[in-house]
């Protein structure tokens, strides 16, 4: 239906106006009965519905309608799978249509600084490329179906620890290579009806009142069509934030907030057209929604199977001993631990779900026919070890002929609100595990867990499957992987490093009033790669029943410049016995030494299934900004001349094929000249090179013998040519008056003709 929204507000007074900038109460935005513009309702979450009736409230105190949970960011990001987030993102909108909700308020894209983020369960990824490919292809299934999303929180909000107060100091460069780019991308392959502001500070300027990043960067850069909201309670001061780009605020200020706008208008201290702008960027979304109201039925069931399904596709194996997996029904089986029967798959706060059904492994196992014997060996909501029960359970598994501990994190350990103090599992469990192995070798430990876990005895479990928090059905899809129904073809979307004090950022990490991202762009796997560190599993490790060889990697050209794009293909073969699926990982590594760069970034995946003995192609494409960085003196991403390295692999540290391409880039960096500038600067760039050039042949003359002689034997003990040639390049030009290479009116002229070139 084709509507005039500027006419509709030019009707309304400026109360009405001011009053459609917040919410009617905690969910709903408000409407104007006399216009005919109704309420409308917004509601969680990232991974599945949370709509309250009656009393409502943001952290979950209050009962939700009963819906189905999918399994959580944590774990859906490690299907490397775009097609099946945009199933899971159907499913969503379709339920959002069926209970008529406008909005659903995910997904969340903050990278995962560390691991002990109390909200990381909600996040994809510590990669942007990843996170904003998986992120966009959540959007465009929900917003398939009419209904909004709201990509959040915008933006560096990497902490729960004082989130609504602390400032994030974060350089530019970091912020565009880290830290936007997921937003980034949703954006421009998604367009998501809203964006969620931040809590926190940015650079000493709330999110929420911040223009540079709500209007130059998100509208003028990105090209944002839809409306801004606030995070619950994200509001400091609600003029400013209208002025920034901050449309509607929520949940409702009881008016407060209202007033100061029209307040505002009335003393000349608001433009009205900054209102009215607002307030028309709302009332657009709200209509999209609106005219394309759908009768949807909610499918509890079908969404069930779907979400057991998505957790097969994600589930990681991450070790696999002597094929000690996948698991027979004749082999004797003991479950030890009590998340086998009461599994944790979802985190706590605002996106906690009123799950219609929920699967445990035990009650799966049973309903598929497999035998196998149960203790609880530890409580799933305590760090207690109990005697009785940890003698029960090395009785069992001692007799067993493989043993599956269920382990993981209580709800107390990780949840919005509040960050992780350490990356322990609980003693009781550390201890329990480590008893079971001196009794049984043959055992699998499973993981529930939001975020990585430090695991002493990883070295000694022959099987270590990760189930993360998995959603409601998350006991079916870790039997049939068990089992071997379902080939695990999950890749790990985070770094899973040994223990604690390997994070780059844990000195600098949950500070009170700011909080200095000093790793920089030196985040997960670009750090650990930097320093050649053991982890404990790389980023996008994941295991399979099969086996996957990598051929015949060539490129479409093997020079290009900085418009043109670079088709790579590589051949992927299934050698294995069974069907499986792999994700083919293209990495880009900078050798141009043009400035310090990671290692090798992920700017490319693909998940193939493959029959066994089966080859397929894999083809992607790479654009400019594959091979770009952020340079700040430019504002804007600039491309080195030089070799570049692609990199094919299973992992960031599975590589198993490389080639090279050379850039011609015609994209130069600024070089402002002054007394200052060395002769190394001077060299480095293709503009003074000449000038460099002969600077240095005159130093060198300086400090060596004249030309057309030999030095003595002592003086080049003393000024080696190495020692000649590194004074050069860092010698300030300032020293070529010193040393009489030039004169200080020369030195001046020549800045002066390098500076007009």
């Amino acid at each position: 239906m084709n509507r005039n929204i500027k006419e509709l507000v030019q009707q309304m007074t400026l109360e009405e106006k001011a009053g459609m900038c917040s919410g009617l109460d905690f969910w709903h935005l408000k409407g104007v009965e006399r216009l005919g513009i109704p309420s409308v309702m917004v509601s969680d979450g990232p991974h599945g519905l949370r709509k309250q009736d009656d009393q409502a409230d943001h952290l979950g105190i209050n009962d939700s309608i009963k819906a189905v949970c999918f399994p959580p960011a944590v774990l859906s990001a490690c299907s490397f799978d775009r097609e099946l987030l945009t199933e899971m993102g159907t499913a969503i909108g379709k339920e959002a249509q069926a209970t008529d909700l406008s909005v659903v308020l995910g997904p969340a894209v903050n990278i995962k600084r560390s691991p002990l983020c109390g909200r990381n369960f909600e996040y994809y990824s510590e990669d942007p490329y990843l996170a904003g490919e998986i992120a966009a292809a959540f959007i465009n299934g929900v917003q398939s179906q009419h209904v909004g999303t709201s990509i959040k929180h915008f933006a560096a909000n990497n902490q729960e620890y004082n989130r609504m107060s602390a400032s994030s100091e974060v350089d530019e460069r970091t912020l565009r290579e880290i830290y936007l780019p997921a937003f980034e991308t949703a954006v421009k392959k998604a367009q998501p009806y809203t964006v969620m502001c931040s809590y926190n500070r940015l650079n000493g300027t709330y999110a929420s009142e911040n223009p540079w990043l709500l209007t130059d960067v998100l509208r003028g850069e990105w090209g944002f069509e839809g409306y801004v909201m606030s995070d619950w309670g994200a509001v400091n001061d609600r003029v400013a934030g209208l002025k920034a780009g901050l449309d509607l605020e929520m949940p409702s200020s009881g008016g407060v907030n209202d007033l100061e706008i029209i307040n505002a208008v009335k003393d000349g201290s608001l433009d009205e057209a900054v209102l009215d702008q607002a307030v028309e960027r709302i009332l657009a979304i709200v209509y999209r929604y609106l005219d394309n109201r759908q009768e949807e039925s909610l499918n509890l069931e079908s969404d069930h199977e779907l979400a057991c399904h998505i957790a097969e596709e994600s589930i990681v194996l991450l070790k696999n001993e002597d094929q000690i997996l996948p698991l027979s029904g004749q082999e004797s089986i003991a479950f030890i631990g009590g998340f086998a029967k009461t599994p944790r798959f979802q985190g706590g706060g605002s996106s906690h779900i009123n799950c219609f059904r929920t699967d445990s492994a035990l009650d799966m196992a049973s309903a598929a026919g497999y035998t196998v014997t149960y203790a609880q060996g530890f409580p799933t909501d305590r760090d207690v070890y109990e005697e009785a029960a940890a003698a029960e359970a090395l009785q069992i598994a001692a007799s067993a002929d493989k043993v599956v501990i269920f382990a993981g994190l209580p709800d107390s350990f990780e949840s919005e609100g509040y960050d992780r103090s350490h990356m322990r599992l609980p003693d009781c469990q550390n201890r329990l595990i480590s008893e079971i192995l001196q009794v049984q070798p043959n055992t699998i430990v499973v993981l529930h867990n939001g975020s990585p876990v430090e695991m002493p005895w990883r070295n000694g479990a022959k099987g270590i499957l990760e189930a993360y928090l998995g959603g409601q059905a998350i006991g079916g899809a870790v039997i049939n992987i068990l089992y071997g129904n379902v080939n695990p073809s999950g890749k790990l979307a985070e770094t899973m490093p040994v223990k604690l004090s390997d994070n780059p950022a844990h000195l600098n990490f949950g500070d009170g009033d700011k909080v200095h991202y000093n790793e920089g762009i030196f985040v997960g796997y670009r750090y650990y790669d930097a320093k050649e560190m053991e982890v404990a599993f790389p980023f996008g490790h994941g295991l399979s029943y099969t086996t996957f060889t990598y051929s015949n990697l060539r490129a479409d050209k093997n020079t290009l410049t900085d418009t043109d794009t670079l088709t790579v293909s590589v051949d992927i073969t299934n050698t294995g016995d069974r069907a499986g699926k792999e994700t083919v990982q293209f990495y880009v590594g900078d050798q141009t030494g043009c400035c310090r760069r990671p290692e090798k970034e992920l700017k490319e995946f693909e998940k193939v299934s493959l029959q066994p003995g089966e080859t397929k192609t894999v083809s992607i494409i790479l654009d400019a900004r594959s091979f770009a960085w952020y340079n700040t003196a430019l504002h804007d991403w600039f491309i080195g001349s030089g070799t570049y390295e692609i990199l094919v692999g299973a992992s960031s540290r599975d590589i198993r094929e490389s080639i090279a391409v050379q850039m011609n880039s015609a994209q130069q960096l600024p070089l402002h000249v002054h007394m200052n500038t060395t002769f190394g600067e001077l060299l480095g760039h293709p503009r003074t090179r000449e000038y460099g050039l002969e600077l240095k042949k005159k130093m060198n003359a300086f400090f060596g013998a004249p030309e057309g002689e030999e030095r003595s034997e002592s003086s080049s003990e003393a000024i080696s040519d190495e020692m000649n040639d590194a004074m050069a390049l860092s010698m300030p030009l300032r020293n070529a008056v010193t040393f009489g290479l030039c004169t200080k009116e020369e030195l001046a002229e020549m800045i002066d003709s390098m500076n007009q070139m």
